[in-house]
């Protein structure tokens, strides 16, 4: 029997209600009036300063919550399970109208978003293919193709509840189309692991 296999395949993982609502309506309700810092990709989103799990109680009992699933996420990217640290995190709001542009994360290896308000479906999160020299030079491209998992080119991540979580690879190009709903807040973040070891060569990191 003929078979397909997908190889190397790309994580996302997703954990629905991880954070209670108790603590999503405290972040965002906290946070949001932080959030002033300019966004130059839209003049409708704008961002807290980077935080730190230490910078409030409401941070702590997050980090808690999240640090295991940091593990276990790791443990598929590196094929072993070993302690995890969440670098840096930062609150963003995007009012209607606003975008974020396309981007990854640099200087972190897992990254991760919590969202803390209802996500209108024009402006869940759209994962993309690296630009890179990894397809055809000629596409097949016109009404009558057949969309995918090997030949599209993006992805539009599953609609979020208020305390969901997702994590990806930080390499990994993502971006939020216009919003044409409410507000939207979102508690985004990078992670580092304690350490990688190949085959001796060991390098440590530190948040």
């Amino acid at each position: 029997m003929d078979e397909i296999i997908g190889i190397f395949p790309t994580p996302f993982m997703r954990i629905p209600a991880l954070l209670p609502q108790a603590l999503v309506s405290g972040l965002a309700a906290h946070f949001s009036t932080l959030a002033v810092r300019d966004n130059n990709s839209s003049a409708n989103l704008s961002h807290t300063e980077m935080l730190q799990p230490g910078d409030s109680p409401l941070l702590v009992e997050t980090a808690a919550l999240i640090t295991p699933k940091l593990a276990e996420f790791g443990a598929l990217l590196f094929g072993e399970r070993m302690g995890w640290s969440l670098k840096e995190m930062w609150v963003n709001v995007l009012d209607t109208g606003g975008h974020q542009a396309m981007h990854n994360h640099a200087n972190s290896f897992i990254s991760g978003v919590v969202y803390l308000t209802p996500t209108h479906d024009s402006s869940r999160t759209v994962f993309m293919k690296s630009p890179g020299g990894t397809d055809f030079s000629f596409k097949n491209d016109h009404p009558g193709v057949a969309t995918g998992q090997f030949n599209a080119e993006k992805w539009i991540s599953p609609k979020p509840e208020p305390g969901d979580l997702v994590l990806f690879p930080s390499y990994l190009l993502h971006a939020v189309p216009p919003n044409a709903g409410e507000r939207r807040i979102t508690l985004a973040m990078n992670a580092i692991p304690s350490r990688l070891d190949s085959w001796g060569y060991t390098i440590k990191f530190s948040a």
